[in-house]
């Protein structure tokens, strides 16, 4: 046996959350005796306690967050003590494992690690810019007040996993971690259980094609965006000739049927909720061009979003918005918009319904690169050095004093363009196969400089022909579960 592994997860229900349930298996093939405590889900998940392959479940009844930040204040607060209490019931550990969001449980970490275990930190969310880009309410007395809690869960974690390269970034220069305690792990889905289905022409309510949402809906999910998107569609472009099925709920899921009331869509546009993975299968399996309408903000633009990887596993076409990880995940599987722009984001879609051999291209383009170079099997040996890295004697620290400013913050003009600051960021370093490899995480490293001197001179290593601005369709911009949604936050992911 490897070790005894404990999983905090507040965000949501386990198995529902499929990348945590995916590292727990992972774990529990590895030889490791795993136990998960999360909260209850709502019409799944809902037993206190189970045993389920080989994974011992504890959930704990949890209300979800209303009335903004005094609403999260409770949530979180009732959080951390069930958490606290479970935790007492397992028992010793080896490892606590903490996915966040919120930034809180390096306080029960914290009590563990007198007792001898390691602490790793799982970070699905960088909270900081979640704030920023889910309340509004600029740099505030709260927004310094989760700044200070993400430091000091980096202070007290061992180590960092992180879900792509910008997160990675942040951990070393705002987290002042180590190189070598800084592993990726991305959210890659299992493309064994994203099997194509024969279309149903009936999904498509008598029209030609269907358009397909899957993820949160949420306030920085963008679905206001793809329905404005579609209402130009209909009235600047005059296609009618589609049918739109978003997939999924959220906290904003009334309002955007109110807004697709308020446009006049619907007729055009249905909402699901949240389904069964049968049925997700048969939507998608039926689709003609999925929807990534994710607005460019301070969180979207450095977070991989689970759509995206869940439509290429489907071999779908996408319509993104231009972000930075969007363009890293999907590559040729998708064209991509000027931030926020509407207009082009409604022209795209058109352009691809159009293009019945470019959607074929880019389906085949997008499954074969997560079945590929970012397959969940590169990423589970990432996540088992990490867990090794546990076990090994700790560096000398460094001379250089661990860094404490402040969240650096994208945000996006009126226009949708980034400021200043936002164009000076360095861009995310991978290796071949888009994250870094567990088996050469150290060489990796010892050769980083070396391929940032060279990279003027050459393309990066696994860069892809949309990250060079060789895109189907559209030009590149110069702004630049099944789960539903992204590796984070709110109520499903996103």
């Amino acid at each position: 046996m490897a070790g005894k592994a404990l999983i905090l997860v507040e965000n949501l229900s386990v198995p529902f959350d499929r990348r945590v349930w995916q590292e727990c298996t992972a774990l529990r093939d590895a030889g490791w005796s795993v136990h998960v405590i999360c909260p209850q889900g709502t019409g799944r998940d809902t037993e206190p306690e189970i045993e389920l392959d080989g994974v011992m479940i504890h959930r704990y009844p949890l209300r979800a967050a209303t009335g903004g930040p005094l609403g999260y204040l409770r949530e979180y607060g009732s959080a951390l003590w069930h958490s606290y209490r479970l935790a007492r019931k397992v028992g010793p550990v080896d490892v606590v494992h903490a996915c966040n969001p919120p930034d809180l449980f390096f306080l029960l970490a914290n009590r563990l690690k007198r007792r001898g275990a390691k602490f790793v930190f799982d970070q699905h969310d960088l909270v900081p810019e979640l704030y920023l880009s889910r309340f509004g309410r600029g740099k505030d007395f709260l927004y310094r007040v989760v700044c200070r809690l993400e430091r000091r869960t980096y202070r007290a974690a061992d180590v960092v996993i992180a879900t792509n390269e910008s997160y990675r970034d942040v951990a070393l220069a705002r987290g002042g971690k180590r190189p070598d305690q800084v592993f990726v792990v991305r959210s890659a889905p299992k493309v064994e259980r994203f099997r194509q289905l024969p279309p149903e022409e009936s999904l498509k309510q008598g029209q030609p094609y269907l358009l397909c949402y899957l993820g949160v809906m949420g306030p920085q999910d963008g679905v206001d965006y793809a329905l404005r998107s579609l209402a130009k569609l209909r009235d600047e472009l005059g296609r009618t000739d589609w049918h739109a099925a978003f997939i999924g709920g959220g906290d904003t899921f009334e309002a955007m049927c109110a807004l697709a009331e308020e446009l006049k869509l619907t007729d055009s546009v249905e909402f699901t909720g949240r389904i069964s993975d049968e049925d997700l299968l048969r939507y998608l399996s039926t689709a003609d061009v999925c929807l990534a309408p994710d607005p460019l903000n301070p969180l979207n633009d450095v977070s991989t979003m689970n759509k995206i990887l869940e439509y290429m596993a489907m071999s779908r076409p996408i319509v993104s918005f231009d972000l930075r990880e969007a363009r890293v995940s999907a590559g040729e599987a998708a064209v991509y918009a000027a931030a926020n722009d509407e207009s082009e984001f409604a022209k795209l879609i058109a352009q691809l319904l159009d293009a019945p051999e470019e959607r074929r291209r880019m389906g085949a383009a997008g499954r074969n690169r997560v079945a590929g170079p970012l397959s969940w099997e590169r990423s589970r040996a990432s996540l088992l050095a990490a867990y090794e890295a546990t076990r090994a004697k700790p560096a000398e620290p460094s001379a250089v004093p661990r860094p404490r400013g402040q969240a650096t913050a994208d945000v996006a003009s009126p226009a949708g363009t980034r400021v200043a600051a936002a164009q000076q960021r360095p861009r995310p370093v991978e290796d071949e196969d888009g994250q870094v490899a567990a088996g050469i995480q150290r060489a990796y490293l010892a050769s980083r400089h070396q391929r940032d001197e060279g990279a003027q001179s050459q393309p990066a290593l696994g860069a892809d022909p949309a990250q060079s601005g060789e895109l189907p369709v559209a030009a590149p911009h110069a702004h630049s579960p099944l789960q539903v949604g992204r590796d984070g936050p709110g109520r499903a992911h996103r």
